[in-house]
């Protein structure tokens, strides 16, 4: 059924089915949301326009999981919310998109187009949504007429394709949802196209590279689809590779050269701050990857990010180069090819060329500090989880300390595997979600969710989304009983804990309350067994792990919100 006799090819379309035909006429096969009384105009026509839709059990999970679809397939997200409420749950969602960009598209009714200023009382009623939403997003637009939407969306996907990718919201009035108007031919975004940087801003990189004896590497999120380029390049100038959080699974952590998320570590910190050459690809170098301020670089810091207002955070760059991770990448490996090597030229009149940095040692050392203590005894249950996860296995993290502690520099991932967590913004609850999303969008890979007991509790209603979607959805829960982070940071403050103990939760029991599967694991082969089965029956399997509860950790450094 079809408002107004309105159809697909029709030009006069209510604003609900303009908002969908422009969402399908850019690929959008999958949305995520709750339906609401404000917008039940864009529901109607999902289904006619081949457009699937999930329904996570909170607002706040909608946006964690189209934010795990855009990571996992690389295609924006899309996520519809309610007036008011609705669109505010999502708000810490857009938040964490913002932070990693990420491509997600908020769309939502709003206040009719001659609503008054002066609040009049109606349901869900806000001063203003799109104020709300100018500061989370890269832009939040409300339009004033049914033609308008399609030119919208399509602003939307062009800066998802063209700029760095971060979230966006659209508001329709709620009369125009109804509301019957001409809305002119379909608006497509233009097709990507490659953003190179200036060719003597590449001459110049390339010539520091090559004259480099101590080149390091750091890739961030802006690195992955870069990574065979990134490999390339590093085996050419014999550098060791850092990545960020955010930028984990861009190279292979098995590779030699290969340091993995190790860049707050003192060792890893010390041989980037001694680096002649630092090429930092689609990275801040921001507190949340370092756990602290950066360190003072002694040698020439290129960077490499399509964001130009990168080259000036942080740390400046002494190179910009504007542009796409690989585009970049390929075109510098080129000019380095066509350069004569300057260890050639150097080891036949010294007869000795400097020796690249020993990364294994460089791990050990970094890694020097976690064989006792809790995070030591994690680190087999680590190692039982990736001996049974296939390559191509997607993994969603907490902002937890299972995750940055441990899973984020112990769990080695190589491509096409992929490691999605919230960094820098921080936020709580979005393993579960963001699998979901994942798993949603990519259905023949193997998805598992990490989180722990205290982070997995922000958005636990998931369980039932997950039942909903029936396909296999491991979640591994590290369960120290409560908020372990702000635990340890009271502990060493010297202050007595307030409100971060929880008293046990049998969190298997709740799986299967939500329709899944529970199980728990004390020794890392009943993990290994737990999660062999959790990845071939239908649904979430909720495998707990419990950690003893007499152990506190020192505290994380910076992120005050980890749990």
């Amino acid at each position: 059924m079809r408002g107004c006799g309105t159809g697909p090819g029709s030009s006069v379309l209510t604003g609900g089915e303009a908002l969908v035909r422009a969402l399908a006429a850019h690929g959008t096969d999958l949305a995520f949301g709750i339906p609401g009384t404000h917008n039940l105009e864009i529901y109607r026509h999902l289904a006619p326009y081949g457009i699937r839709h999930l329904a996570p059990r909170h607002e706040q999970g909608a946006g964690y999981a189209a934010d795990g679809y855009a990571r996992a397939t690389g295609r924006p997200g899309v996520a519809i919310t309610t007036t008011g409420p609705a669109l505010l749950n999502i708000a810490a969602a857009v938040g964490q998109a913002y932070s990693d960009s990420v491509p997600l598209l908020v769309v939502s009714p709003g206040m009719p187009l001659r609503h008054p200023r002066l609040a009049t009382g109606m349901l869900h009623e806000m001063p203003s949504q799109t104020e709300a939403f100018r500061h989370l997003t890269a832009f939040s637009h409300r339009v004033s007429s049914v033609e308008e939407i399609g030119a919208a969306v399509a602003r939307a996907f062009t800066l998802f394709r063209t700029q760095r990718p971060r979230p966006v919201h659209i508001e329709v009035p709620l009369d125009l949802l109804t509301a019957a108007e001409p809305a002119g031919a379909p608006r497509v975004a233009p097709p990507h196209l490659p953003v190179r940087p200036r060719p003597e801003a590449l001459r110049e990189a390339a010539e520091a590279l090559r004259r480099a004896r101590r080149p390091a590497l750091v890739l961030g999120g802006g690195a992955h689809g870069a990574g065979a380029e990134a490999l390339a390049l590093a085996e050419r100038l014999g550098a060791a590779v850092a990545t960020t959080a955010n930028g984990k699974g861009a190279f292979p952590e098995s590779h030699p050269r290969a340091l993995g998320v190790r860049l707050h570590t003192p060792a890893v910190q010390k041989w980037l701050a001694g680096s002649d050459t630092v090429l930092a690809v689609g990275t801040e170098l921001a507190e949340s990857d370092l756990w602290s301020a950066p360190p003072a670089l002694t040698g020439t810091l290129i960077r490499v990010d399509i964001d130009p207002a990168q080259m000036y955070a942080v740390l400046s760059a002494d190179i910009a180069l504007v542009g796409e991770a690989r585009e970049t990448l390929r075109a510098l490996r080129t000019l380095l090819d066509e350069l004569p090597r300057v260890r050639d030229e150097e080891s036949s009149t010294t007869g000795a060329a400097p020796a690249p940095v020993d990364a294994a040692a460089l791990r050990a050392e970094a890694d020097a500090g976690t064989a006792g203590g809790r995070e030591g005894r994690r680190l087999p249950f680590l190692a039982a989880i990736r001996s049974v996860l296939p390559p191509g296995a997607v993994l969603t993290s907490d902002s937890t300390q299972c995750c940055y502690h441990g899973a984020l520099p112990h769990l080695p991932v190589d491509p096409p595997g992929r490691y999605l967590h919230p960094t820098g913004f921080g936020t709580l609850g979005y393993a579960l979600p963001a699998a979901i999303g994942a798993k949603a969008g990519a259905p023949e890979r193997p998805v598992v969710a990490l989180s722990g007991d205290g982070g997995f509790q922000f958005t636990v209603q998931e369980l039932a989304t997950a039942a909903d979607l029936a396909l296999p959805l491991p979640v591994v829960v590290f369960d120290n009983g409560g908020y372990g982070e702000i635990r340890d940071e009271m502990a060493a403050r010297g202050d007595a804990p307030v409100a971060v103990d929880h008293p046990p939760l049998d969190l298997g029991a709740l799986a299967r309350a939500y329709g899944g599967h529970g199980a728990r694991a004390t020794t890392p082969a009943a993990l290994a067994d737990a999660l062999r089965t959790a990845l071939t029956v239908p649904g979430p399997t909720v495998i707990t792990v419990p950690e003893p509860a007499d152990h506190r950790e020192p505290a994380h450094p910076t992120e005050e919100t980890d749990l």
